[in-house]
């Protein structure tokens, strides 16, 4: 069996999903018994970024060069990966369930005309088959899906489900060059703004503090950006804050904007809509504060705080500062 991984590449090195799908693909790999990982790896590499893709799982490195894929553009991204699973013919290829993956798997699948399960956190392989555990109904459940005949199977996976594997400088891999056909795109990235400093996306991140409806305005996020300046947090928000003006769609967390898997959710002023906790109920540690005692999100907070945010949360922030100077 041999199992693909669509690296997702940041200033030409691997961001933490690719490293979780490496470490996922081999297990698989090495459950079935004879197979091996292939990492897909579109655009340029950093110096010694194929060593350390190595060492954490790959054994081979099909790597798709050119000019077009500087930047993340769906149609060039597309027309790379297609060429690369055509050329290695691996049995699944796994995408991370980013805002990118998201965009780009269903479009590789349709060209190669196969199934695709999406926001895995799961895999099982026996008697040849795979299958994949992903959540439903908002996460309240979990199913089992499997794949038609058609090869490969394609699956994006939900960020934070897996550990890395320890670097092993015992392991290498070949680097193979992959050529990129001749595509002419209809749209082109020229550039990325920055948002937020330097916090880790949504879906990478460890912490992450939400703040809701009850901010009452995007002046007051400064008390949630004070705490994850000390947490080392990302900065979330529900969509009531997102549709007021009050933050950018880019921190919106729910079923209309991102779904995370960190291990501490902070949701602040947010009274726990089933389209917000469809983004986030599988938080390993969810901790609620709402002066509304009977707000739905204490039902699935680990650690509930009934209180006044404007309160609570500078009181957190100090007693943290003390704690990570101690």
């Amino acid at each position: 069996m041999m199992v693909s991984v669509v690296a997702e590449l940041k200033d030409g090195a691997a961001r933490k999903i690719t490293l979780e799908m490496l470490a996922e693909a081999r297990r698989l790999a090495d459950a079935s018994g004879s197979g091996s990982v292939a990492l897909i790896a579109p655009g340029a590499l950093a110096a010694g970024e194929a060593e350390r893709l190595a060492s954490q799982g790959a054994d081979r490195i099909l790597h798709v060069e050119g000019e077009s894929l500087q930047g993340y553009a769906t149609e060039v991204y597309a027309a790379a990966v297609q060429a690369a699973v055509e050329a290695s013919k691996p049995d699944a290829v796994f995408f991370g369930a980013t805002s990118q993956g998201k965009d780009l798997a269903p479009r590789v699948a349709g060209r190669l005309r196969v199934g695709l399960a999406s926001d895995c956190t799961g895999f099982e392989w026996r008697d040849g088959e795979l299958t994949a555990r992903r959540p439903i109904f908002a996460g309240k459940a979990f199913g089992r899906v499997a794949w038609s005949q058609a090869r490969p199977r394609l699956a994006t996976v939900r960020p934070n489900t897996f550990t890395p594997l320890p670097p092993d400088a015992s392991r290498k891999a070949a680097v193979e060059k992959v050529p990129l056909p001749p595509i002419t795109p209809r749209a082109r990235v020229v550039g990325f703004e920055k948002s937020e400093g330097e916090m880790l996306d949504l879906t990478e991140a460890n912490i992450i503090v939400s703040g809701g409806r009850a901010m009452q305005g995007p002046e007051n996020f400064e008390i949630l950006r004070k705490l994850c300046k000390v947490l080392g947090a990302t900065l979330g928000a529900s969509r009531a804050a997102v549709d007021a003006g009050w933050i950018d769609h880019s921190h919106q967390v729910g079923q209309t904007g991102k779904v995370v898997n960190p291990t501490v959710y902070f949701a602040v002023g947010i009274s726990g809509a089933i389209q917000h906790l469809a983004g986030m109920s599988s938080s390993r540690t969810i901790v609620a504060i709402n002066k509304d005692k009977d707000a739905p999100i204490f039902k699935i907070a680990s650690y509930g705080i009934v209180g006044d945010l404007y309160q609570v949360v500078p009181a957190l922030t100090e007693e943290f500062q003390k704690a990570l100077q101690e």
